[in-house]
Formats: C-alpha cells, structure tokens, sequence
C-alpha cells in the first residue's frame, strides 16, 4: 500500500507515513502476490499439449494405414517400393512423439517434477512442425525455459507434494 499524500510505501501495521508524516487511515494490508507466469499458462500448456498429441496420433494412424493399404508391396500402384517401411517407420516415429506429448502434458497438469524438461525437449522438436508446432513450442519455451520459470515450477512441485 502507498501513502494517498506523498505516494511512498507503506508497510503493515503502520500508523504514519514515514516521508510526510501523514496518518495513515484504515488497515495496511499487502496486496496479493501476482501469479507468475508459469502459473498463469501452465494449465493452458498443459490442454494444448493432450490436444497437438491428439492431432498427432491421429495422423500418425492415418498415415500407418495408407503405408500398408495404398503402398503395401503388391498393391499394383506403381509406387516405389521403399515407401512402405519408410512411410511405416514415419508414423511410428509420429506416433512415439504422441506418447510422449501425451505424457509431458498429463505431466504438467499433474505438476510432476520431470514434465518440464520432457515438454522442453518435445517443444524444440515440435518446432519443426509448422505451424501448429511451431506455435505451440514457441510458446512452450516462452513460458518454461526462463530461469525464473524453473524456480517457479519447482515451487510449484514442492507445494503440490506438500498438500
């Protein structure tokens, strides 16, 4: 709270203002602590990470299925023959990430002390994926990665084991 005479600051429990003397009516409480900026976007981050994996297991099953239907050895489509294990080991790969965004996001509403790292690491992969990708880790590392944001979620693990 501050002074309405001079505008200095005023602490709990004072009865004068300390630069002008004025007295200070009313209780002096503090104001609340503004929420950080993990706190404020890690539930957010956390939908949209279940919500990129969705996306992305459902491509990678699509495209599993047209490795195997369109592309199988023998379909008589003329296509090369090398693209069905690689169009295979793609949506593997694709559906591996998926778990794992799955994972990292279950993580980050559950505030689990390694889902920041792992969302971390799946942001800087995600980046590649334009434009859903791209935005979703650009706005992953925006919140996570600053140092003040890993004492803050830190924080916030601690508190959520203590209750």
């Amino acid at each position: 709270m501050f002074c309405d005479g001079c505008g200095a600051a005023v602490q709990p429990g004072q009865s004068f203002c300390s630069r002008c003397g004025k007295q200070i009516v009313g209780s002096v409480t503090q104001m609340p602590a503004r929420r950080g900026r993990v706190q404020e976007h890690l539930h957010l981050i956390g939908i949209l990470w279940l919500a990129i994996s969705a996306l992305n297991a459902i491509g990678a099953v699509v495209l599993y299925i047209v490795a195997n239907t369109l592309f199988a050895p023998g379909g008589g489509t003329g296509a090369p023959t090398f693209l069905h294990p690689l169009l295979g080991v793609i949506a593997i790969l694709v559906m591996a990430k998926a778990a794992l965004g799955f994972v990292a996001g279950w993580g980050l509403l559950q505030r689990e002390s390694w889902a920041r790292i792992l969302t971390l690491v799946l942001a800087f992969i995600s980046l590649f994926n334009v434009p859903f990708g791209t935005a979703i880790g650009v706005y992953t590392m925006w919140v996570l990665l600053p140092g003040e944001s890993e004492r803050e979620y830190d924080f916030m693990v601690t508190e959520r084991a203590a209750a």
